[in-house]
Protein backbone atom coordinates (compact mmCIF):
# COMPACT_ATOMS: atom_id res chain seq x y z
CA UNK A 1 0.00 0.00 0.00
CA UNK A 2 1.48 3.32 -1.03
CA UNK A 3 1.25 5.96 1.64
CA UNK A 4 -1.41 8.57 1.24
CA UNK A 5 0.66 11.43 1.23
CA UNK A 6 3.42 10.05 -1.14
CA UNK A 7 2.30 12.96 -3.82
CA UNK A 8 3.46 15.62 -0.90
CA UNK A 9 6.33 13.21 -0.09
CA UNK A 10 9.79 14.59 0.24
CA UNK A 11 12.92 15.32 -2.32
CA UNK A 12 16.39 13.67 -1.70
CA UNK A 13 18.57 16.15 -2.01
CA UNK A 14 22.39 16.14 -2.57
CA UNK A 15 24.51 16.65 1.21
CA UNK A 16 25.28 20.21 -0.18
CA UNK A 17 21.60 21.09 -1.12
CA UNK A 18 19.40 20.02 2.31
CA UNK A 19 17.65 23.50 1.87
CA UNK A 20 16.03 21.83 -1.32
CA UNK A 21 13.49 19.00 0.74
CA UNK A 22 11.89 22.44 2.45
CA UNK A 23 11.24 24.07 -0.92
CA UNK A 24 10.23 20.82 -2.89
CA UNK A 25 8.62 18.83 -0.03
CA UNK A 26 4.44 19.91 -1.10
CA UNK A 27 5.64 20.22 -4.91
CA UNK A 28 3.09 17.69 -6.72
CA UNK A 29 5.17 18.01 -9.99
CA UNK A 30 8.20 16.47 -8.05
CA UNK A 31 8.37 12.65 -8.39
CA UNK A 32 8.77 11.02 -5.70
CA UNK A 33 9.89 7.34 -4.45
CA UNK A 34 6.83 6.62 -1.55
CA UNK A 35 9.20 3.53 -0.45
CA UNK A 36 12.44 6.31 -0.62
CA UNK A 37 10.54 8.61 1.29
CA UNK A 38 8.81 6.76 4.08
CA UNK A 39 12.65 5.18 5.01
CA UNK A 40 13.62 8.32 5.29
CA UNK A 41 11.33 9.56 7.82
CA UNK A 42 12.10 6.63 9.30
CA UNK A 43 15.45 7.03 9.78
CA UNK A 44 15.24 10.39 11.03
CA UNK A 45 12.27 9.11 13.93
CA UNK A 46 15.13 6.47 14.38
CA UNK A 47 18.02 9.07 15.16
CA UNK A 48 16.12 11.12 17.38
CA UNK A 49 13.83 9.07 19.15
CA UNK A 50 16.29 5.70 19.45
CA UNK A 51 19.09 6.95 21.47
CA UNK A 52 16.71 9.33 24.10
CA UNK A 53 14.79 6.71 24.70
CA UNK A 54 17.06 3.78 24.92
CA UNK A 55 19.42 5.55 27.14
CA UNK A 56 16.65 6.58 29.47
CA UNK A 57 15.85 3.43 29.59
CA UNK A 58 19.14 2.02 30.20
CA UNK A 59 19.19 4.63 33.34
CA UNK A 60 15.82 3.58 34.61
CA UNK A 61 16.25 0.09 35.02
CA UNK A 62 20.15 0.80 36.54
CA UNK A 63 18.22 2.61 39.12
CA UNK A 64 15.02 0.03 40.36
CA UNK A 65 17.80 -2.98 40.21
CA UNK A 66 21.03 -1.48 41.58
CA UNK A 67 20.26 -3.20 44.74
CA UNK A 68 21.28 -5.94 43.82
CA UNK A 69 25.10 -4.75 43.77
CA UNK A 70 25.04 -2.77 46.19
CA UNK A 71 24.24 -5.85 48.53
CA UNK A 72 27.07 -7.11 47.74
CA UNK A 73 28.97 -3.77 48.29
CA UNK A 74 28.04 -3.99 52.23
CA UNK A 75 24.73 -1.67 52.16
CA UNK A 76 23.08 -4.17 54.64
CA UNK A 77 26.16 -3.85 56.88
CA UNK A 78 26.29 0.04 56.69
CA UNK A 79 22.19 0.67 56.87
CA UNK A 80 20.11 -2.37 57.45
CA UNK A 81 21.84 -3.27 61.21
CA UNK A 82 23.23 -6.33 59.16
CA UNK A 83 20.37 -8.14 57.99
CA UNK A 84 20.90 -11.34 58.88
CA UNK A 85 17.63 -12.87 57.63
CA UNK A 86 17.71 -10.66 54.43
CA UNK A 87 13.97 -9.81 55.01
CA UNK A 88 14.88 -5.94 54.97
CA UNK A 89 16.25 -6.35 51.55
CA UNK A 90 13.88 -8.22 50.39
CA UNK A 91 11.10 -5.06 51.30
CA UNK A 92 13.27 -2.40 49.72
CA UNK A 93 13.31 -4.71 46.34
CA UNK A 94 9.57 -5.01 46.92
CA UNK A 95 8.14 -1.72 47.90
CA UNK A 96 9.33 -0.44 44.64
CA UNK A 97 6.53 -2.16 42.75
CA UNK A 98 3.57 -1.03 44.77
CA UNK A 99 3.60 2.86 43.74
CA UNK A 100 5.11 1.07 39.96
CA UNK A 101 1.74 -1.12 39.86
CA UNK A 102 -0.72 1.67 41.60
CA UNK A 103 0.45 4.24 39.12
CA UNK A 104 0.99 2.97 35.71
CA UNK A 105 -2.96 3.16 34.53
CA UNK A 106 -3.82 6.48 35.87
CA UNK A 107 -0.39 7.90 34.84
CA UNK A 108 -0.38 6.90 31.14
CA UNK A 109 -4.23 7.82 30.53
CA UNK A 110 -2.98 11.23 32.11
CA UNK A 111 -0.38 11.21 29.68
CA UNK A 112 -2.53 11.80 26.65
CA UNK A 113 -3.56 15.25 27.96
CA UNK A 114 0.47 16.48 27.62
CA UNK A 115 3.33 16.86 25.61
CA UNK A 116 5.26 13.71 25.30
CA UNK A 117 8.41 15.15 25.41
CA UNK A 118 7.46 17.61 28.53
CA UNK A 119 5.89 14.03 30.19
CA UNK A 120 9.29 11.92 29.67
CA UNK A 121 11.58 14.05 30.72
CA UNK A 122 10.11 15.19 33.57
CA UNK A 123 9.14 11.16 34.94
CA UNK A 124 13.28 11.15 34.05
CA UNK A 125 14.00 14.12 36.00
CA UNK A 126 12.00 13.49 39.57
CA UNK A 127 13.23 9.67 39.13
CA UNK A 128 16.98 10.25 38.90
CA UNK A 129 16.39 12.69 41.68
CA UNK A 130 14.59 9.81 43.94
CA UNK A 131 17.43 7.28 42.71
CA UNK A 132 20.80 9.98 43.75
CA UNK A 133 19.14 10.59 47.16
CA UNK A 134 19.77 6.78 47.95
CA UNK A 135 23.11 7.69 48.38
CA UNK A 136 22.44 9.81 51.60
CA UNK A 137 20.17 7.55 52.89
CA UNK A 138 21.34 6.60 56.33
CA UNK A 139 18.15 3.97 57.31
CA UNK A 140 15.80 1.60 56.34
CA UNK A 141 13.28 4.29 56.37
CA UNK A 142 15.33 6.53 54.08
CA UNK A 143 15.79 3.93 51.58
CA UNK A 144 12.21 2.74 51.82
CA UNK A 145 10.70 6.62 50.83
CA UNK A 146 13.55 6.92 48.20
CA UNK A 147 12.35 3.78 46.67
CA UNK A 148 8.75 4.73 47.24
CA UNK A 149 9.32 7.57 44.99
CA UNK A 150 11.22 5.88 42.20
CA UNK A 151 8.39 3.84 41.45
CA UNK A 152 5.93 6.73 41.44
CA UNK A 153 8.00 8.72 38.43
CA UNK A 154 9.16 5.14 36.95
CA UNK A 155 5.34 4.01 36.44
CA UNK A 156 5.31 7.56 34.80
CA UNK A 157 7.74 6.93 31.94
CA UNK A 158 7.69 3.18 30.99
CA UNK A 159 3.99 2.29 29.65
CA UNK A 160 4.04 6.44 28.48
CA UNK A 161 7.01 5.39 26.09
CA UNK A 162 5.56 2.06 25.11
CA UNK A 163 2.30 4.75 24.18
CA UNK A 164 4.71 6.95 22.65
CA UNK A 165 6.45 4.28 20.17
CA UNK A 166 2.75 3.78 18.45
CA UNK A 167 2.40 7.26 17.82
CA UNK A 168 5.46 6.85 14.88
CA UNK A 169 6.10 3.25 14.42
CA UNK A 170 4.26 0.77 12.31
CA UNK A 171 3.04 -3.01 13.60
CA UNK A 172 6.02 -4.30 11.16
CA UNK A 173 8.76 -2.00 12.87
CA UNK A 174 7.36 -1.55 16.41
CA UNK A 175 8.61 -5.22 17.87
CA UNK A 176 12.04 -4.26 16.90
CA UNK A 177 11.92 -0.66 18.28
CA UNK A 178 10.49 -2.19 21.53
CA UNK A 179 13.04 -4.97 21.75
CA UNK A 180 15.80 -2.50 20.82
CA UNK A 181 14.22 0.13 24.03
CA UNK A 182 13.68 -2.68 26.22
CA UNK A 183 16.71 -4.46 25.60
CA UNK A 184 18.77 -1.71 27.33
CA UNK A 185 17.68 -3.92 30.62
CA UNK A 186 19.49 -6.47 29.70
CA UNK A 187 22.55 -3.81 28.67
CA UNK A 188 21.59 -2.12 31.87
CA UNK A 189 22.26 -5.96 33.84
CA UNK A 190 25.50 -6.19 31.88
CA UNK A 191 27.05 -2.82 32.45
CA UNK A 192 25.40 -2.90 36.14
CA UNK A 193 27.59 -5.68 36.94
CA UNK A 194 31.05 -4.44 35.23
CA UNK A 195 30.33 -0.62 36.64
CA UNK A 196 29.76 -2.69 40.55
CA UNK A 197 32.92 -4.62 39.52
CA UNK A 198 34.91 -1.29 38.79
CA UNK A 199 33.53 0.37 41.72
CA UNK A 200 34.58 -2.70 44.13
CA UNK A 201 38.21 -1.84 43.19
CA UNK A 202 38.32 1.67 43.54
CA UNK A 203 39.74 3.19 46.98
CA UNK A 204 37.57 5.84 48.13
CA UNK A 205 36.12 7.71 51.12
CA UNK A 206 32.89 6.83 50.90
CA UNK A 207 31.00 3.24 50.94
CA UNK A 208 31.23 2.01 47.29
CA UNK A 209 27.60 1.39 47.24
CA UNK A 210 26.25 5.24 47.96
CA UNK A 211 28.95 6.15 44.84
CA UNK A 212 27.07 3.28 42.92
CA UNK A 213 23.68 5.63 43.25
CA UNK A 214 25.47 8.62 42.49
CA UNK A 215 27.25 7.48 38.89
CA UNK A 216 23.86 5.93 38.07
CA UNK A 217 21.37 8.65 39.75
CA UNK A 218 23.13 12.00 38.10
CA UNK A 219 23.01 10.86 34.85
CA UNK A 220 19.75 10.22 34.56
CA UNK A 221 18.77 13.23 35.64
CA UNK A 222 20.89 15.25 32.57
CA UNK A 223 19.21 12.63 30.48
CA UNK A 224 15.33 13.87 31.69
CA UNK A 225 16.80 17.63 30.71
CA UNK A 226 17.68 16.88 27.73
CA UNK A 227 14.63 15.08 26.61
CA UNK A 228 12.59 18.48 27.12
CA UNK A 229 14.50 20.21 24.50
CA UNK A 230 15.40 16.91 21.81
CA UNK A 231 12.49 14.37 21.81
CA UNK A 232 9.36 15.06 19.50
CA UNK A 233 5.66 15.51 20.11
CA UNK A 234 2.84 13.70 18.85
CA UNK A 235 3.06 13.53 15.05
CA UNK A 236 0.31 16.04 14.22
CA UNK A 237 2.05 19.03 15.92
CA UNK A 238 6.08 18.35 16.89
CA UNK A 239 8.08 20.97 14.96
CA UNK A 240 10.88 18.47 14.18
CA UNK A 241 9.22 16.97 11.77
CA UNK A 242 8.02 19.06 8.11
CA UNK A 243 4.65 19.71 7.24
CA UNK A 244 5.29 16.54 4.13
CA UNK A 245 6.50 14.76 6.86
CA UNK A 246 3.67 14.97 9.98
CA UNK A 247 1.45 13.97 7.28
CA UNK A 248 3.17 11.07 6.01
CA UNK A 249 3.68 10.23 10.11
CA UNK A 250 -0.18 11.07 10.73
CA UNK A 251 -0.95 7.96 7.84
CA UNK A 252 1.62 5.63 9.23
CA UNK A 253 0.14 6.15 12.67
CA UNK A 254 -3.21 5.00 10.92
CA UNK A 255 -2.54 1.44 9.47
CA UNK A 256 -4.79 -0.98 10.50
CA UNK A 257 -5.57 1.43 13.07
CA UNK A 258 -6.58 4.96 13.94
CA UNK A 259 -4.62 7.55 16.32
CA UNK A 260 -6.18 10.02 18.19
CA UNK A 261 -5.50 13.60 17.17
CA UNK A 262 -4.19 15.75 20.04
CA UNK A 263 -5.52 15.30 23.42
CA UNK A 264 -8.33 13.07 23.31
CA UNK A 265 -9.45 10.33 26.12
CA UNK A 266 -12.71 8.18 25.13
CA UNK A 267 -14.07 6.66 28.03
CA UNK A 268 -15.68 3.77 26.63
CA UNK A 269 -12.67 2.46 25.79
CA UNK A 270 -10.90 3.06 28.97
CA UNK A 271 -13.86 0.68 30.49
CA UNK A 272 -13.37 -1.84 27.55
CA UNK A 273 -9.94 -2.11 28.14
CA UNK A 274 -10.95 -3.04 31.81
CA UNK A 275 -13.67 -5.89 30.54
CA UNK A 276 -11.52 -7.00 28.20
CA UNK A 277 -10.62 -10.63 28.83
CA UNK A 278 -7.86 -10.68 27.06
CA UNK A 279 -5.60 -8.16 28.72
CA UNK A 280 -6.35 -10.31 31.75
CA UNK A 281 -4.68 -13.21 30.49
CA UNK A 282 -1.67 -11.24 29.47
CA UNK A 283 -1.68 -10.18 32.72
CA UNK A 284 -0.90 -13.76 33.82
CA UNK A 285 1.75 -13.55 31.06
CA UNK A 286 3.40 -10.84 32.37
CA UNK A 287 2.81 -11.99 35.95
CA UNK A 288 4.81 -14.87 35.48
CA UNK A 289 7.69 -12.88 33.55
CA UNK A 290 8.03 -10.35 35.46
CA UNK A 291 8.11 -12.78 38.43
CA UNK A 292 11.14 -14.25 37.50
CA UNK A 293 12.21 -10.50 35.98
CA UNK A 294 12.15 -8.79 39.36
CA UNK A 295 14.12 -11.83 41.08
CA UNK A 296 16.66 -12.15 38.47
CA UNK A 297 17.65 -8.39 38.41
CA UNK A 298 17.92 -8.49 42.20
CA UNK A 299 19.21 -12.05 42.75
CA UNK A 300 21.33 -12.93 39.68
CA UNK A 301 24.41 -11.63 41.51
CA UNK A 302 23.68 -13.75 44.77
CA UNK A 303 22.41 -16.86 42.34
CA UNK A 304 25.69 -16.56 40.75
CA UNK A 305 27.58 -16.34 44.07
CA UNK A 306 26.08 -20.20 45.13
CA UNK A 307 28.26 -21.52 42.70
CA UNK A 308 31.09 -20.53 44.44
CA UNK A 309 32.71 -17.58 43.03
CA UNK A 310 33.34 -14.60 45.12
CA UNK A 311 30.99 -11.66 45.64
CA UNK A 312 33.21 -9.31 43.17
CA UNK A 313 33.45 -12.06 40.44
CA UNK A 314 29.97 -12.81 40.83
CA UNK A 315 28.80 -9.90 39.73
CA UNK A 316 31.30 -9.67 36.65
CA UNK A 317 29.77 -12.88 35.63
CA UNK A 318 26.63 -11.00 35.38
CA UNK A 319 27.77 -9.67 32.27
CA UNK A 320 27.62 -12.71 29.77
CA UNK A 321 24.05 -13.87 30.45
CA UNK A 322 22.77 -10.39 29.70
CA UNK A 323 24.91 -9.38 26.54
CA UNK A 324 23.44 -13.30 25.07
CA UNK A 325 20.02 -11.83 25.99
CA UNK A 326 20.84 -9.07 24.36
CA UNK A 327 21.32 -10.31 20.76
CA UNK A 328 18.16 -12.90 21.62
CA UNK A 329 15.94 -10.71 22.04
CA UNK A 330 16.73 -8.01 18.78
CA UNK A 331 16.54 -10.98 16.93
CA UNK A 332 12.89 -12.64 18.24
CA UNK A 333 11.74 -9.16 17.49
CA UNK A 334 13.06 -8.96 14.34
CA UNK A 335 11.68 -12.00 13.23
CA UNK A 336 8.18 -11.50 15.22
CA UNK A 337 8.23 -8.10 13.02
CA UNK A 338 8.89 -9.62 8.97
CA UNK A 339 6.40 -12.68 10.29
CA UNK A 340 4.00 -10.54 11.48
CA UNK A 341 3.39 -13.14 14.68
CA UNK A 342 4.58 -12.83 18.30
CA UNK A 343 2.39 -15.29 19.87
CA UNK A 344 4.13 -18.33 19.18
CA UNK A 345 7.50 -16.66 20.02
CA UNK A 346 6.53 -15.58 23.46
CA UNK A 347 5.72 -19.43 23.91
CA UNK A 348 9.19 -20.13 22.81
CA UNK A 349 10.53 -17.55 25.18
CA UNK A 350 8.73 -18.00 28.14
CA UNK A 351 9.70 -22.10 27.42
CA UNK A 352 13.48 -21.74 27.26
CA UNK A 353 13.02 -19.61 30.71
CA UNK A 354 11.00 -21.97 32.30
CA UNK A 355 13.45 -24.81 31.12
CA UNK A 356 16.16 -22.62 32.30
CA UNK A 357 14.62 -22.59 36.06
CA UNK A 358 14.14 -26.49 36.17
CA UNK A 359 17.85 -27.14 35.29
CA UNK A 360 18.62 -24.87 38.39
CA UNK A 361 16.27 -26.75 40.40
CA UNK A 362 17.59 -30.01 39.44
CA UNK A 363 21.09 -30.12 38.66
CA UNK A 364 23.30 -30.66 41.39
CA UNK A 365 25.78 -27.72 42.59
CA UNK A 366 28.75 -29.26 41.72
CA UNK A 367 27.92 -28.73 37.75
CA UNK A 368 28.53 -24.81 37.88
CA UNK A 369 28.69 -24.78 33.92
CA UNK A 370 24.95 -26.48 33.36
CA UNK A 371 23.93 -24.24 35.94
CA UNK A 372 25.72 -21.18 34.69
CA UNK A 373 24.22 -21.71 31.37
CA UNK A 374 20.60 -21.94 32.90
CA UNK A 375 21.48 -18.39 33.76
CA UNK A 376 21.42 -17.48 29.56
CA UNK A 377 18.55 -19.34 29.07
CA UNK A 378 16.43 -17.97 31.77
CA UNK A 379 17.39 -14.55 31.43
CA UNK A 380 17.15 -15.05 27.13
CA UNK A 381 13.29 -15.89 27.13
CA UNK A 382 12.42 -13.70 30.43
CA UNK A 383 13.63 -10.72 28.44
CA UNK A 384 12.30 -11.77 25.05
CA UNK A 385 8.62 -12.58 26.12
CA UNK A 386 8.30 -9.24 27.64
CA UNK A 387 9.33 -7.29 24.74
CA UNK A 388 7.31 -8.99 22.65
CA UNK A 389 4.00 -9.07 24.85
CA UNK A 390 4.37 -5.03 24.90
CA UNK A 391 5.11 -5.37 21.23
CA UNK A 392 1.90 -7.37 20.98
CA UNK A 393 -0.53 -5.93 22.73
CA UNK A 394 0.02 -2.28 21.70
CA UNK A 395 -1.74 -3.14 18.27
CA UNK A 396 -3.79 -5.42 19.50
CA UNK A 397 -5.85 -3.02 21.76
CA UNK A 398 -7.25 -1.17 18.51
CA UNK A 399 -7.66 2.43 20.03
CA UNK A 400 -5.35 4.44 21.22
CA UNK A 401 -7.29 5.36 24.35
CA UNK A 402 -7.64 1.38 25.34
CA UNK A 403 -3.83 1.08 24.81
CA UNK A 404 -2.98 3.84 27.26
CA UNK A 405 -5.52 1.80 29.35
CA UNK A 406 -4.92 -1.45 28.96
CA UNK A 407 -1.30 -1.61 28.35
CA UNK A 408 -0.53 -0.40 31.75
CA UNK A 409 -3.32 -2.56 33.11
CA UNK A 410 -1.71 -5.74 32.35
CA UNK A 411 1.53 -4.87 33.34
CA UNK A 412 0.39 -3.32 36.95
CA UNK A 413 -1.27 -6.61 37.09
CA UNK A 414 2.11 -8.20 35.64
CA UNK A 415 4.49 -6.43 38.57
CA UNK A 416 2.48 -7.97 41.41
CA UNK A 417 4.84 -10.97 40.06
CA UNK A 418 7.80 -8.81 40.68
CA UNK A 419 6.72 -8.23 44.37
CA UNK A 420 6.57 -12.18 44.59
CA UNK A 421 9.70 -12.65 42.98
CA UNK A 422 11.73 -10.18 45.00
CA UNK A 423 10.63 -12.80 48.65
CA UNK A 424 11.43 -15.71 46.88
CA UNK A 425 15.45 -15.84 47.31
CA UNK A 426 15.69 -15.38 51.64
CA UNK A 427 19.55 -15.98 52.37
CA UNK A 428 18.19 -18.48 54.84
CA UNK A 429 17.50 -21.05 51.93
CA UNK A 430 20.30 -20.32 49.97
CA UNK A 431 22.32 -22.09 48.48
CA UNK A 432 19.49 -23.88 47.12
CA UNK A 433 16.60 -21.35 46.79
CA UNK A 434 14.21 -24.83 45.49
CA UNK A 435 11.31 -22.62 46.35
CA UNK A 436 12.24 -19.74 44.09
CA UNK A 437 13.48 -21.55 41.11
CA UNK A 438 10.50 -24.30 41.51
CA UNK A 439 8.05 -21.07 41.92
CA UNK A 440 9.22 -19.30 39.11
CA UNK A 441 10.02 -22.68 36.71
CA UNK A 442 5.60 -23.27 36.99
CA UNK A 443 5.01 -19.61 36.27
CA UNK A 444 6.86 -19.40 33.06
CA UNK A 445 5.60 -22.75 31.80
CA UNK A 446 1.81 -21.25 32.90
CA UNK A 447 2.63 -18.29 30.89
CA UNK A 448 3.43 -20.38 27.89
CA UNK A 449 0.07 -21.81 28.00
CA UNK A 450 -1.80 -18.35 28.45
CA UNK A 451 0.38 -16.97 25.20
CA UNK A 452 -0.88 -20.28 23.15
CA UNK A 453 -4.30 -19.45 24.08
CA UNK A 454 -4.41 -15.69 23.14
CA UNK A 455 -2.46 -16.44 19.74
CA UNK A 456 -5.13 -19.02 19.25
CA UNK A 457 -7.84 -17.07 19.89
CA UNK A 458 -6.69 -14.24 18.00
CA UNK A 459 -5.86 -16.44 14.54
CA UNK A 460 -9.49 -17.78 15.21
CA UNK A 461 -11.29 -13.96 15.51
CA UNK A 462 -9.45 -13.14 12.62
CA UNK A 463 -10.74 -16.39 10.60
CA UNK A 464 -14.51 -15.19 11.76
CA UNK A 465 -14.15 -11.70 10.69
CA UNK A 466 -11.91 -12.47 7.10
CA UNK A 467 -15.87 -15.00 7.12
CA UNK A 468 -18.21 -12.96 7.73
CA UNK A 469 -16.78 -9.25 6.65
CA UNK A 470 -14.56 -10.25 3.69
CA UNK A 471 -10.56 -10.10 3.29
CA UNK A 472 -9.12 -6.50 4.19
CA UNK A 473 -5.74 -4.42 3.92
CA UNK A 474 -4.00 -5.35 7.04
CA UNK A 475 -2.42 -1.67 6.23
CA UNK A 476 -5.64 -0.16 5.37
CA UNK A 477 -7.03 2.74 7.81
CA UNK A 478 -9.67 1.38 10.51
CA UNK A 479 -11.98 3.17 12.36
CA UNK A 480 -11.37 2.63 16.18
CA UNK A 481 -13.03 5.08 17.33
CA UNK A 482 -16.29 3.30 18.70
CA UNK A 483 -15.23 -0.19 19.17
CA UNK A 484 -11.63 0.09 19.50
CA UNK A 485 -10.14 -3.79 18.75
CA UNK A 486 -14.39 -4.92 17.52
CA UNK A 487 -14.41 -2.86 14.69
CA UNK A 488 -15.30 -5.31 11.63
CA UNK A 489 -12.28 -3.77 9.63
CA UNK A 490 -10.13 -4.04 12.41
CA UNK A 491 -7.32 -7.27 12.80
CA UNK A 492 -5.34 -8.78 15.35
CA UNK A 493 -1.97 -9.89 15.01
CA UNK A 494 -1.41 -13.51 16.35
Amino acid sequence: MHPKGADSGLLSPSDDAPGLAERYEDDPLIPQDPSAVEKRLLRKLDRRILPITCLLYLFAYLDRSNLGNARLQGLPGDVLGGDPTGVLFDWLVAVFFIPYILCQVPCTVLSKYYNPRVWIGCSAILWGLCSTSMATAYDFGSLLIARLGLGVFEAAFGPSVVLYFSFYYTKAEYGTRIASWFGFAAVAGAFGGLLAYGIENVKISIAHWRLLFLIEGIPTVLLGVLCLFTLPGRPESTSFLTHAERKLAIERMNRGTSGDMGTVVNRRHVIAAFLDWRVYTAGIIYFGLNCALGSLSAFLPTIIETMGHSPALSQLMTVPPYAVTSLVLIIASYISDRIQSRGLMVVSGCTLSGIGYMILLGVPHEHIHVRYLATFCIAAGTYAGVALILAWFTHNLGSETKRATGVPFFTAIGQVGSILGSHLYPLTEGPHYSRGFGVCGTLMFLAALSALILTISYRLENARRNAAYGECDRDAPVDTSELADKAPGFRYLP
